[in-house]
């Protein structure tokens, strides 16, 4: 099943019989047994204007599509998107659609935002076959449901998204990165919440324990940068040396966990309050480890067929299974168990949405 168009769609979805798995680029592995929509075909930008700020593309456009309208106008998306491809030996090209749908955010989500803050409006069929359109072209309040947050996240449990609405930014005139050498995972989150808690502006912040450095990032007009990058290493000095490394690949080898690319083993992904990250880290006694976020964030590469969860215990925040054989995905499941509370509110959604069960059965619970 490919639709060409949102009324195609709509009326595949209405015609329904069974389950179906949703599918954009298929670069996430997170594809299920069921027959699949394949969104591949409701592609293009509706509306690109670059001095509102704003982008309007059907689900299926992909990315590289999106990223070099904007780029010609120099502008990006701000949430800096995580290509999965290289991590999970995947192939195809990641849709605009499925980084909403995943609410897909890379290392500037601590300065800029996550996908959903840059949401500005969605268009999605429901599991009735209904077409519904929530929010618009610009930045406003809703009443009732905010489908434009819900739906980002939801990975297409609630609806088929068939167009999305979103606030782009500017793209920097300059950029520099501070390396710091630091010992272990206690000092880099401290040194991390140190940088972040700074006048400075910046706009990444990760440790990685096999180099042993802390990386900070900051990005903007050039005499601006070189005036912070100088303040932010002195405020930053008593932690380790600094260095200024020229490393053009740096930020979308972080972004895109290369490290663990080409190393067997499943990989995880710890949400996590900064301050509780070195305890976490210690806990999961992972094969390699990588901190984005400023400790928020914990990327773990771990033996296959570990139960992490199990390991770290309750704790404030979750646990995805990112990469794994289908024998482990099938026994832990891709997404942490919600809480009794959260897990009832989330089936009231989809029961509201698709009280069929007919969109990505079993993928979030």
């Amino acid at each position: 099943m490919t639709p060409e168009s949102e009324t195609e769609l709509a009326q595949i979805v209405a015609g329904l019989n069974g389950p179906v798995c949703i599918i954009g680029g298929g670069t996430r592995g997170a594809a299920g047994s069921a027959p699949a929509l394949d969104m591949s075909r409701l592609t293009g930008i509706h509306l690109y204007e670059p001095g509102a700020l704003t982008l309007v593309a059907a689900a299926g456009t992909s990315l590289a599509e999106v990223d070099a309208a904007l780029d010609a106008e120099g502008q990006r998306l701000a949430f800096e998107p995580m290509d999965h491809r290289v991590l999970l030996g995947t192939r195809g090209a990641p849709t605009i659609g499925g980084v909403v749908a995943a609410n897909i955010s890379g290392p500037r989500r601590v300065q800029a935002g996550a996908c959903r803050d840059f949401l500005l409006g969605v268009r999605f069929v429901d599991g009735n076959g209904t077409v519904i359109k929530n929010g618009g072209r610009v930045m406003k309040n809703v009443t009732g449901y905010d489908l434009v947050k819900l739906m980002a996240g939801s990975w297409g449990t609630l609806g088929v998204l068939s167009e999305v609405s979103l606030k782009v930014l500017p793209k920097p005139e300059a950029i520099q990165t501070l390396a710091i050498a630091v010992p272990d995972a206690a000092r880099a989150v401290g040194l991390m919440s140190d940088a972040l808690g700074s006048p400075f502006e910046v706009s990444g912040a990760a440790y990685d324990p096999e180099r042993g450095q802390v990386f900070a990032r900051i990005e903007g007009f050039a005499d601006s940068v070189s005036y912070r990058a100088d303040r932010l290493s002195e405020l930053l000095a008593r932690w380790g040396d600094i260095t200024r490394p020229e490393a053009p690949d740096l930020w979308s080898d972080i972004r895109d966990v290369r490290g663990f690319a080409d190393r067997a083993g499943d990989v995880w992904r710890i949400s996590c309050r900064p301050s509780d990250a070195p305890g976490l880290a210690q806990k999961a006694g992972a094969d390699a480890l990588l901190f984005d976020w400023g400790g928020g964030l914990i990327w773990a590469l771990m033996s296959e067929g570990s139960d992490l969860r199990a390991r770290l215990g309750g704790f404030d925040g979750h646990a995805t299974l990112v990469r794994s054989n289908q024998a482990t995905r099938a026994q832990l499941g891709m997404f942490h168990p919600q809480p009794a509370p959260l897990a009832a509110i989330q089936q009231a959604l989809r029961t509201r949405f698709d009280p069929q069960g007919r969109f990505n059965p079993g993928l979030m619970g």
